[in-house]
C-alpha cells in the first residue's frame, strides 16, 4: 500500500509519522510529476485551505487529483483538507475552482474561532473514544450523502462518503485510530 500526502503547506509531516509507525509507505505530493506513479490513497492535511487551494491550481494538481478522487481514490482530509473536499463552504463564494468539491458536505470554516478557540477533547469516532485536537477548526454543518462518524457537543466533526473521509480535528497529533480506519477503507 502506498499513500500520497499533499505537502504544499500545513501539517503534512505528522501524517507521514503516523503512516511510518503503521509501516505504510507514503510519499509527499509537491508537484504534478509526483502523482505520475501509482498510489492507493491520498491524505490532505490541515493548514490554510485558501493557500492550499491556490497552490493546487498554480501547480496543476487540482484537476488531476480531483479526477482521481472522483474515480474512487480513497482520500482523507483533516481540518483544511476537509474544507478542500467539501462541496459547500458556508460564507465562501462558490465556484472559485480552488477546492476539490467532491464530498457532499457543507462546512463552516473557523467555527470555534481563532487560534485561542483551539481545544482538546476525547469523544467517540465510530463507537470508539479517541483523542481529538481542534486547531482553528471548521465544523461540518450538513452531511448529504454519507454518514456521520463523530460529533462533539452536537457538532459534526467527522464524516464519510464512499471513498472520502473528512475530520475537522487533527487525529495525526494524538492517535493512529483514524488513519487505521482510513487504511481499512482501501
Amino acid at each position: 500500500m502506498r499513500i500520497g500526502i499533499l505537502a504544499l503547506q500545513g501539517a503534512f509531516i505528522e501524517h507521514k509519522h503516523v503512516l511510518d509507525s503503521l509501516h505504510v509507505e507514503s510519499f509527499e505530493i509537491r508537484r504534478l510529476r509526483d502523482i505520475e506513479s501509482p498510489f492507493d490513497g491520498l491524505i490532505i492535511p490541515g493548514g490554510e485551505s485558501t493557500t492550499m487551494g491556490k497552490l493546487l491550481v498554480e501547480l496543476g494538481l487540482l484537476e488531476p487529483l480531483k479526477q482521481k478522487i472522483e474515480n474512487g481514490l480513497p482520500v482523507f482530509g483533516t481540518c483544511a483538507g476537509a474544507i478542500l473536499l467539501a462541496k459547500d463552504i458556508e460564507g465562501a463564494a462558490q465556484g472559485q475552482g480552488t477546492t476539490f468539491a467532491t464530498m457532499d458536505i457543507t462546512i463552516q470554516r473557523n467555527a470555534y474561532g481563532r487560534q485561542l478557540g483551539s481545544f482538546f477533547t476525547e469523544e467517540k469516532f465510530n463507537d470508539t473514544v479517541i483523542p481529538m485536537s481542534f486547531i482553528r477548526a471548521p465544523i461540518i454543518t450538513k452531511v448529504n450523502n454519507g454518514e456521520v462518524l463523530a460529533t462533539v457537543n452536537g457538532d459534526i466533526v467527522a464524516a464519510r462518503q464512499g471513498n472520502q473521509l473528512a475530520t475537522t480535528f487533527h487525529p495525526e497529533l494524538k492517535t493512529d485510530f483514524v488513519h487505521r480506519y482510513f487504511l481499512g477503507m482501501m
